[in-house]
């Protein structure tokens, strides 16, 4: 499972979990090749490939991994676009003895533009969809593996602006799009949503290396799973709106050495109980803050910090009838890339999520998510390449049936043309 979620984790507005795949993508596309193919071949073993909780049906399993991927890049003289598509089959022995169908498969399509219609003023235009089983994959609101072709589709568009030599600004939207498969859970009644996000920031530029910045944020949830989720609620009673107000900064101290932090404030409203049931507002700590140090050519570290509300596949009510409408989420995160020769990289991915639910009948507990990922990728040549890996994941949670853990190695070979 390549390139999950990493950059996402790391850029993107909404996201409120970086995860470990089976490898991250240590090979990024080559911006002076107009397009390039690859293909993967990868062996596995998993020791927990459904995520079950601990105590109950822990299936393990040997198999194999094979990922096709094309990616296209076109720089023009004013507009840039790319497009990359991984495919994705896994198949486990231990599904194909038991209940004869052994694959999975997994889509991811990338697609971006850019383009600067003067020197002060610039769009960008970028959408990943995923179609997915593993929660690092679709990062939905679950951490359980969920069957079936679930889909998730991340939008987002900017226009950058610069008023003045000191003055500028940034606009833009976000639109994420979930649709799980229905299931015996009910999932799709749970998670199938659509979430808008629209923003405003007004930028001064401090020092030539160094930018401030003040912001708001308004943000829409619609549940459109159509579905009972508990007595007296169905999934358009978990809609809710959000405003944001922030204030940042962009440094960069050391021409090594970028620093980001935004933080603020976040007032969700729950506007669509059922008849019967009254909600309050919720105010809320917003945050991002990451940080990127390249410390030798090709060697990197990156870590930082969000803090905002999540989507959640926990509904549990209450005495009073009130569901669990969301979580809120703390996330550190950390990585390291190094090259230890022209040859051989090798990467360290880790990451933790704290969350507390919110109403319901587990409001206030925890839920943390450990995950950690290594990666070790030598190159042969330009072309050929060999790798072995490993991932764990570990899930606690004050909700009865929701913790497991989960190990995850891997070697395989890369031929990139």
């Amino acid at each position: 499972m390549k390139k999950i979620l990493i950059c996402m984790g790391l850029a993107a507005a909404g996201t409120t979990a970086l995860q470990a795949a089976y490898a991250p993508d240590l090979n990024p596309m080559e911006t002076s090749k107009l397009w390039s193919l690859s293909g993967t071949l990868r062996g596995f073993y998993d020791d927990n490939y459904n995520t079950a909780p601990s105590g109950s049906d822990k299936r393990s399993s040997y198999g194999f991994e094979v990922s096709p991927s094309f990616s296209l890049n076109v720089p023009l003289q004013q507009t840039e676009l790319g497009l990359k598509y991984t495919y994705g089959l896994y198949y486990y022995q231990d599904r194909m003895e038991r209940t004869g169908r052994p694959v999975d498969q997994t889509h991811q399509a990338d697609l971006w533009v850019s383009h600067a219609f003067t020197e002060e003023w610039r769009t960008k235009v970028q959408d990943t969809f995923v179609v997915a089983q593993d929660p690092e994959l679709v990062g939905g609101g679950t951490p359980l593996r969920v069957k079936g072709n679930n889909v998730h589709n991340n939008g987002t568009i900017t226009l950058d602006g610069q008023w003045t030599r000191l003055l500028g600004s940034e606009v833009g939207y976000q639109n994420n799009f979930y649709d799980y498969e229905n299931n015996a859970n009910d999932v799709a009644g749970l998670l199938n949503r659509l979430e808008h996000l629209a923003w405003v920031n007004l930028n001064w530029q401090l020092l030539p290396t160094a930018t401030a910045f003040v912001g708001y944020q308004y943000g829409q949830i619609n549940y459109i799973g159509n579905d009972p989720i508990a007595p007296g609620y169905v999934s358009d009673n978990r809609d809710n709106r959000s405003h944001y107000g922030y204030v940042g900064a962009q440094y960069k101290p050391l021409s090594n050495l970028t620093l980001a932090a935004k933080a603020g404030i976040q007032y969700v409203d729950f506007y669509n109980p059922p008849t019967g049931i009254s909600t309050t507002g919720h105010i809320s700590p917003y945050a991002d803050l990451s940080a990127t140090y390249t410390y030798l050519p090709g060697s990197y570290v990156q870590a930082g910090f969000q803090q905002k509300r999540n989507a959640t596949d926990v509904v549990a009510p209450d005495a009073s009838g009130r569901v669990t409408q969301d979580q809120e989420s703390s996330v550190v995160y950390a990585s390291v890339n190094h090259k230890f020769t022209p040859q051989l990289t090798g990467n360290v991915l880790g990451n933790v999520q704290y969350s507390t639910f919110k109403d319901g009948q587990y409001d206030g507990h925890s839920q943390t998510w450990y995950t950690l990922g290594a990666n070790l990728s030598y190159s042969f040549n330009p072309h050929v390449s060999a790798e072995v890996g490993y991932n764990f994941d570990d899930l606690t949670s004050g909700v009865p049936g929701e913790k497991y853990q989960r190990n995850r190695i891997y070697i395989g070979v890369t031929g990139t043309y």
